[in-house]
């Protein structure tokens, strides 16, 4: 049976819809808690493809947080033996920190949901092909990236440039929650209750979030299915 992997690089990740969607695709998921110290990074011969998810870490926590380097280091060693690699949010910033392209703070800080808008390489993408201009994506993050060296962008946003992108044929980053669900959004509201505030520091407060989770939710959460079960069915054929 096709595998694919789940790093979990936060304590808080639920995985959203990623789960569901892998299974409902013939597959089973494999979880790797990369913050865990004592959680061993499994070996690669193991699995079909690999999903790195969120963080509240940043690649400035690089030489504190062990499991950042040692996550980028599973992320270039699937892409080095032609294992499927998608990064999400954290994920989709530390493959390009993995290929030595920039990671920074973001022009804005982006959190709750945000219009995205296809480039023209996401036309016959293998993941992303099924994006419309105007969807609404949900967004968490403090970074940023830049395009590592050949990749193609595939979707742009209104506030932060590089929302998604492809390096090669299997390795792809996203700067939106693509996996997340209504449950997860609500999970991760009150869990930041006990950090901050979110309308001071953010610049929406819980409670519009929670607004435009009622509006976007559903459709996001089909999308992002979709997403998952492409990969997955690429990841077995791959």
């Amino acid at each position: 049976m096709t595998v694919i992997l789940f790093v979990r690089c936060d304590k808080a990740d639920t995985f959203g819809v990623a789960t569901s969607a892998v299974e409902a695709a013939g597959a089973s998921v494999r979880v790797w808690d990369a913050i865990d110290p004592n959680a061993a990074r499994p070996s690669l011969h193991e699995v079909d493809g690999v999903v790195v998810f969120g963080s509240t870490f940043n690649m400035e926590h690089a030489d504190e947080q062990p499991f950042i380097k040692e996550t980028s280091e599973l992320m270039r060693e699937a892409m080095a033996g032609r294992i499927p690699v998608l990064g999400v949010c954290f994920g989709g910033q530390l493959l390009p920190w993995t290929l030595d392209a920039e990671v920074g703070r973001s022009p804005v800080r982006e959190v709750g949901f945000e219009p995205i808008h296809p480039m023209p390489d996401a036309v016959d993408d293998p993941l992303f092909s099924h994006l419309m201009d105007g969807d609404m994506a949900f967004q968490w993050h403090l970074d940023t990236f830049a395009l590592p060296s050949g990749a193609k962008l595939l979707i742009t946003g209104d506030q932060v440039a590089n929302q998604a992108f492809r390096v090669g044929d299997l390795a792809w980053g996203t700067q939106f929650h693509l996996e997340v669900n209504g449950p997860e959004i609500e999970y991760w509201l009150d869990e930041f209750t006990f950090l901050g505030d979110l309308e001071t520091e953010w610049g929406k407060s819980p409670q519009l979030v929670r607004d435009e989770s009622a509006r976007f939710v559903k459709e996001h959460e089909d999308r992002g299915r979709e997403i998952i079960t492409r990969f997955t069915i690429l990841a077995a054929g791959s």
